[in-house]
């Protein structure tokens, strides 16, 4: 798994390529805390290079809204997820808290 983060004046792109399973969605959740923690919390995520994402990430995907939102301060969402993943986030209702976009530009513009 492979992150990479550009900042813009209004939110953060975190670009995540490969799986996210058990053994990495530590590392996804820390990248995402980095981001809150550094008082950014309008988040893109762009998932176009991601093959995997178990549960445990799911998990993370969700903590960090949850966080992004707290006091209305911002939200995560998402770019171009891959079909196999946006129907495991429909099996597990995930679909109704994230906002979704076909491209980053389109997300970026939405901040």
């Amino acid at each position: 798994m492979e992150i990479t983060t550009q900042e813009f004046k209004h939110c953060d792109l975190i670009k995540i390529t490969g799986r996210i399973d058990s053994s990495t969605a530590p590392v996804f959740g820390k990248a995402l805390d980095k981001a809150n923690e550094n008082g950014r919390f309008k988040i893109v995520l762009d998932m176009s290079g991601l093959e995997y994402m178990s549960s445990a990430g799911f998990r993370a995907m969700l903590a960090s809204q949850r966080n992004c939102q707290r006091y209305n301060r911002g939200e995560l969402v998402l770019v171009a997820v891959p079909e196999r993943i946006r129907e495991a986030l429909e099996l597990a209702g995930f679909t109704e808290l994230f906002k979704t976009f076909d491209d980053s530009v389109t997300a970026v513009g939405s901040f």
